[in-house]
């Protein structure tokens, strides 16, 4: 299977998105009726997060970084607090029978980019967590490719499916469990924090995509003088 393939499996994963259910996919619990040789279905996403090393860096990071989460969650309190008084008063205003519409587009508009403003903020306060989250699922989809051979060898499995692509399948199909013990005895526990300059791997190619679009062309090659 192509790491690359593997990775983009699990690139979609959101920070802090609510883990997938780990959990017989489209499937019965009990095997019944012939089974076909060499297939698998598999859930590579809900395997990573429910893999010993993520779950572990996900009751570790609050404690680890609680100072950012503090200070989100104090920043937050004072932009609501901002707020309120703005959004209260943007309510009244526009119950008012007279209302100024010309008015009212000005006071949305200035709500609408102090929370603009607030979002980013948060974000840069947050973002040392953000990357802590994406350095620990890269290290997990690193290893996920082997794991994923491995089980497959195992299992003399030949073809494996991604649940969303089956309408209906025996449980004897299901991979998930295989998977994820071959993944937990590769990679128990993963590095929580990023090295100094580390970034998550869609910024890196984004800025190698930057670079190559900046860099300047080649220059063509000296056409020999005609005589």
């Amino acid at each position: 299977m192509s790491k690359h393939i593997v990775l983009a499996a699990v690139a979609a994963l959101a920070i802090g998105a609510t883990q997938p259910v780990f959990a017989q996919q489209a499937a019965t619990t009990a095997p019944a009726g012939p089974i076909a040789p060499g297939i698998g279905i598999a859930n590579l996403e809900a395997v990573l997060v429910n893999s010993a090393a993520y779950k572990t860096a996900q009751a570790q990071r609050p404690v680890t970084y609680k100072a950012q989460y503090d200070a989100a969650e104090a920043r937050r309190a004072q932009i609501a607090a901002q707020v309120k008084p703005l959004v209260d008063k943007f309510n009244a205003d526009r119950a008012s029978p007279t209302a100024n519409q010309a008015s009212l587009q000005q006071q949305a508009q200035t709500i609408q980019q102090i929370q603009e403003s607030a979002q980013a903020e948060l974000q840069k306060i947050l973002q040392p967590v953000a990357y802590s989250e994406s350095y620990v699922q890269e290290q997990i989809a690193e290893k996920l490719p082997n794991a994923v051979n491995t089980a497959m060898g195992k299992k003399k499995v030949t073809l494996l499916i991604n649940p969303e692509n089956v309408l209906a399948a025996n449980g004897a199909y299901n991979l998930n469990q295989d998977i994820l013990n071959e993944l937990n005895a590769t990679i128990p526990t993963a590095n929580l924090v990023p090295p100094a300059g580390w970034e998550p791997r869609q910024v890196r190619e984004q800025k190698a995509q930057q670079a190559a679009a900046q860099a300047p062309a080649a220059p063509a090659g000296k056409q020999p003088a005609g005589r």
